[in-house]
């Protein structure tokens, strides 16, 4: 089974969006177990992110790789057990109040999905009571903010507040990112990090969410 493992990492890897849903299928049907083949994918994920790193591939191909991840989950999330799509923890993610831009939370959340955590995307313009809703009812242990417009600041502030205020913050990590966000910024505000990309997102919300 090594074999097609390897398979299914080179399949995303290499953004194959034609051949993945059949791969996936090939895999199940010579009996591949889920949780591998899900750990295949993901470990294709993780090349997409080192060759994006490397300059190799672009934010269009971080979009491309989310489509394959897509498709590939369309067939093997069936045969796999309940929660298993979150086994790396629950992410809570939107765009704030006042800010309808979507393409950088987009991404990061297919990014997150590809590597095993469960996203609760809220979408675009959301009110801080959603955002400590979303935590509340689904135990998440992180939350991701994205800000493009600088005015749109304190609806970040808001959040953190609203959690707070919830009894919630000193449960939950909050990650910033977009173009007006700065480390100093995060500070200003209270948050735990910035990203700067979809990639280095990944790997800040795994330190939040590690056992």
């Amino acid at each position: 089974m090594a074999a097609v493992a390897e398979d299914l990492t080179g399949k995303v890897a290499e953004l194959d969006l034609e051949n993945i849903a059949g791969a996936v299928r090939e895999a199940l049907d010579a009996g591949g177990e889920p949780m591998s083949l899900l750990g295949a994918m993901s470990a294709g994920m993780v090349e997409v992110g080192r060759l994006f790193e490397k300059g190799e591939y672009y934010l269009a191909d971080l979009v491309l790789a989310g489509e394959v991840m897509k498709e590939g989950l369309k067939i093997l999330e069936p045969c796999l057990a309940v929660g298993s799509l979150g086994n790396r923890g629950t992410v809570v993610l939107c765009t704030v109040k006042g800010d309808i831009h979507d393409i950088g939370k987009n991404l990061v959340g297919n990014m997150l999905t590809g590597c095993g955590f469960k996203v609760v995307d809220l979408g675009v313009d959301v009110h801080e009571d959603r955002v400590v809703e979303a935590v509340r009812s689904h135990q998440a242990g992180a939350v991701g903010l994205s800000v493009l417009l600088t005015p749109m600041v304190d609806s970040v502030a808001a959040v953190v507040a609203g959690l707070s205020k919830a009894g919630l913050r000193q449960k939950v990590k909050i990650a910033i990112g977009g173009a007006c966000t700065t480390p100093e910024l995060a500070r200003k505000l209270g948050v735990d990090a910035i990203g700067r990309d979809p990639v280095e997102a990944v790997r800040i919300f795994a330190s939040f969410l590690q056992a």
